[in-house]
């Protein structure tokens, strides 16, 4: 075998070369990432834009498209591995460039990856597991990216242009799309080929599966799927209270000897939730508030509002309303949507609203948020809150939609929980707590009622937050609950 000295990216012959593909940034700074789950195998033929491997970050989980057409000829990073950014993880045999079936070289794309890392001289590292990127540090110089694939060559005083990661998939109907049959998994079972986020959103809305149609590549069951059939069968029966939210299934993976433990490594989401409610409980001095609401008419408006034709298409929930009246009161307070510059010794009031949601998923708890809620209209707060939970709850939320909120609700009342004193979402001022919606005797115009009540609660940072301000806010938000025409008056 002869090695071409003019192309540092890949080890060649007359006829192939090897391409390493490391592993890219696919968040905003962020240094490692989790492999969960390799979607194709040594033998398989990719072609450039297939996903080959889904890997867990500390804000989203996201699949990775290969960059170019070939052949794998090893997978060098096993499942369950944190790897670093930069590190080699499949190795893919190509046609070298003279080759008969030399394929396109890779087009600058926004959504495509920059090339890959060499080989090296020294041997592919197929047979001895992951490559180091060390191998390769005389080779050519290289610093890590932000945002895009792999590494670039370190450039002085001119950036490299920073590419996104993500790929989408193109929606059921776009297209003339063919079933695509089912093939064997690696243990030889039929079981459908799907991600676990997508399995997580079946399982949410009672699908099976193996009933769906997969158009995804290699019989890869989407999202997109999973929805056609729900459309097709009809929308699907909302769950009870309290099992709305993601059932996150203990992992059989771990269990020690004897049976009565089980270990779970802490990676991706649950790690960074770790380390950021230790630094909130920590770093920010909390208080807490509370106050019970009758909010019947409320819900009352809520059937109204679900009756409503530009309302129909859109999941409508207490915490519609809810969000609401927070970013009303906010408007009110703005004190409360503010945030603590340690470096600066200053207050940071911000004058708009990203509301953060906290979400159950099955990756663990992710706090999206909605970009300047206080600017929607109820309607498209309905769509927006729908879209931000469904998508968190998939494992989809992408790393923009994982920062920069402002102030955020968390929503035990799914759990069939009525209160709670919630840690702040770090960067944030205050948080508030729903509890369930529930029928409770309760004295209106003299007499004894069954009402529908809540309990809300609200914690917040004592260092910019007094405890008259925090409970105005909370207040306010009671109010308009309880009377929702307050908000024709505030709005």
């Amino acid at each position: 075998m002869t090695t071409q000295t003019t192309t540092p990216t890949s080890t060649q012959t007359s006829t192939t070369s090897t391409q390493h593909f490391l592993l890219p940034d696919v968040g905003e700074g962020l240094t490692e990432a989790d492999v969960v789950r390799w979607t194709v195998a040594v033998g398989d033929t990719v072609t450039d834009g297939d996903t080959v491997v889904e890997v867990e970050t500390a804000k989203s989980l996201v699949e990775l498209p290969i960059p170019f057409t070939g052949t794998v000829v090893g997978l060098l990073v096993p499942e369950g591995t944190t790897v670093a950014v930069g590190t080699p993880i499949i190795a893919v045999e190509t046609a070298a460039p003279g080759g008969s079936a030399a394929p396109e070289a890779p087009r600058d794309h926004p959504h495509r990856p920059a090339p890959v890392a060499p080989t090296g001289q020294g041997g592919s590292g197929l047979e001895g597991g992951p490559v180091s990127a060390v191998e390769h540090e005389h080779e050519v110089e290289r610093e890590a990216v932000l945002v895009g694939y792999g590494v670039r060559p370190a450039t002085h005083g001119h950036p490299a242009r920073r590419r996104r990661t993500v790929r989408r998939q193109a929606p059921v109907g776009a297209g003339a799309s063919v079933p695509v049959s089912r093939r064997p998994q690696q243990d030889g079972t039929d079981r459908p080929l799907a991600s676990p986020p997508v399995r997580a959103m079946a399982r949410d809305l009672g699908v099976d599966l193996a009933s769906v149609v997969a158009t995804g590549d290699g019989g890869v069951v989407t999202r997109d799927d999973v929805r056609a059939f729900v459309d097709a069968r009809g929308a699907a029966p909302e769950a009870p209270p309290g099992q709305r939210d993601v059932v996150v299934e203990l992992p059989t993976e771990g269990v020690v000897a004897d049976g009565r433990e089980t270990r779970i490594p802490v990676r991706g989401v649950r790690r960074a939730t770790a380390r950021q409610m230790v630094a909130s409980a920590f770093t920010a001095p909390h208080a807490t508030a509370f106050v019970t609401v009758d909010v019947t008419r409320s819900m009352k408006m809520l059937e109204r509002i679900r009756a409503e034709r530009e309302f129909r298409d859109v999941h409508v929930s207490p915490l519609l309303l809810v969000a609401r009246a927070v970013c009303l009161a906010a408007a009110r307070h703005p004190g409360i949507n503010a945030s603590w510059d340690e470096l600066a010794q200053e207050i940071v009031i911000k004058h708009y609203v990203n509301l953060g949601i906290a979400v159950a998923s099955p990756r663990g708890l992710l706090v999206p948020s909605i970009k300047d809620a206080h600017d929607m209209s109820l309607v498209q707060l309905a769509h927006a809150l729908g879209d931000l939970v469904s998508t968190a709850r998939a494992g989809r939320s992408q790393p923009a939609d994982l920062s920069g909120s402002t102030l955020s609700i968390t929503n035990i009342g799914v759990f069939g929980v009525d209160s709670g004193t919630p840690i702040l979402n770090p960067g944030e001022a205050a948080i508030l707590c729903v509890g369930q919606v529930a029928k409770k005797p309760w004295v209106h115009k003299g007499k004894v009622k069954p009402r529908d009540v809540v309990e809300l609660s609200v914690s917040f940072d004592h260092r910019l937050v007094d405890g008259d301000l925090g409970s105005k806010f909370l207040a306010d938000v009671a109010r308009v609950l309880e009377r929702p025409d307050t908000a024709l008056r505030w709005a």
